[in-house]
């Protein structure tokens, strides 16, 4: 049964006018009244019809892009691609639409917020970017709020996120597990048995991920993980300094650094020359997404290169109904191995 102004009221104990007023934020109310009203709102997952215009519509002419970090250029390039796709004439009588990009700074909070505010103003589409929140409590309300969406007309797709089943969304995901076997194979082909491992934030998908594929490559060769070698931290260049302090400090004798991702490894590479020692000849380095500053960093970065313009505007496609869905809702998007200086035989 459909929520209405008045079941908000009434469970708010305000009048409709009331919440009219908090939610179009038109006339100072009350900090408790205000508190009380959106409290509601959520307990009664209140969907607000947004303007006039929209009423007759089943969806708005505004497109939300969910990213961890707009600062970042994993994030930025998929968002860029993804609005590039998305703009121009298509919208309720050929207007324009409106990218709204939504900066979570990696909190599950936030993430549910931007859901529950796209839903209310009826977006025609969201997409989400980068790895999820290994969390069963935010995952079942994370598919909960994508089926609502789905449900009310909204196009979903995730762009580098693992699919969510039985919610309707459209997944487009990078293969994270195979890139980071193939990354630490080709270290192990280059003589390497002492590799350290910056991971990044333990409860993300893509950090999972990518260790899986880097320990399978240990396990496939024989060589047994020590507990020490691997530490996590950050997605960013300073976690990459700091972890490769830690790391040495552990094992002084390793010979490569497999870092989360590509600024990671610019850090690593930072504390590598600050503790005297060479890249590669002393100590080999890799990363991970080949980020435009990775063939410019010195030595330049052995990477794994995922597609992330391409990954993003395939996802603008999609979600504008300009090209059809992958079979099944879902598409695995592989990486591709780049070789540069950043990575050699180990030291005698």
């Amino acid at each position: 049964m459909t929520v209405t102004l008045a079941d908000v009221a009434a469970r708010a104990q305000v009048s409709p006018a009331t919440v009219s007023r908090v939610l179009n934020g038109n006339y100072p109310v009350a900090a408790t009244t205000r508190e009380r009203v959106l409290r509601a709102v959520d307990e009664l997952d209140y969907v607000l019809n947004g303007p006039a215009s929209a009423l007759a519509a089943a969806t708005s002419d505004l497109v939300g892009i969910l990213v961890n970090d707009i600062a970042d250029p994993f994030f930025g390039i998929m968002a860029s691609a993804i609005q590039s796709e998305i703009g121009g004439p298509g919208g309720r009588a050929g207007g324009e639409r409106l990218a709204v990009v939504c900066n979570t700074g990696g909190s599950p909070e936030r993430e549910l917020t931007y859901l529950t505010l796209l839903q209310r103003q009826r977006a025609a589409a969201v997409v989400l970017t980068g790895g999820a929140v290994e969390d069963a409590p935010h995952a079942a309300a994370v598919a909960s709020k994508l089926r609502k969406l789905a449900d009310a007309g909204t196009k979903v797709v995730l762009c580098g996120r693992p699919p969510a089943p039985d919610t309707g969304a459209i997944a487009l995901t990078f293969d994270n597990r195979g890139g980071g076997r193939e990354l630490t194979e080709h270290l192990i082909g280059l003589g390497h048995r002492r590799l350290g491992y910056i991971a990044g934030p333990e409860e993300r998908t893509t950090t999972r991920h990518r260790l899986e594929g880097h320990r399978a490559a240990l396990e496939a060769h024989g060589i047994s993980e020590d507990p020490r070698w691997t530490v996590y931290g950050r997605y960013d260049r300073q976690s990459g300094y700091e972890a490769t302090l830690e790391l040495l400090r552990r094992d002084p004798s390793l010979t490569a650094v497999v870092a989360a991702n590509d600024s990671v490894a610019l850090g690593a590479c930072a504390a590598l020359r600050d503790s005297g020692l060479r890249i590669p000849d002393d100590v080999s380095v890799a990363g991970f997404d080949d980020l435009p500053f990775s063939i410019d960093a010195v030595p330049s970065l052995t990477t794994v290169r995922l597609p992330l313009a391409e990954a993003g505007a395939r996802a603008g496609r999609i979600a504008m109904g300009r090209e059809d869905a992958p079979p099944g809702g879902i598409a695995t998007i592989r990486g591709e191995l780049m070789v540069r200086g950043s990575s050699g035989g180990p030291r005698g």
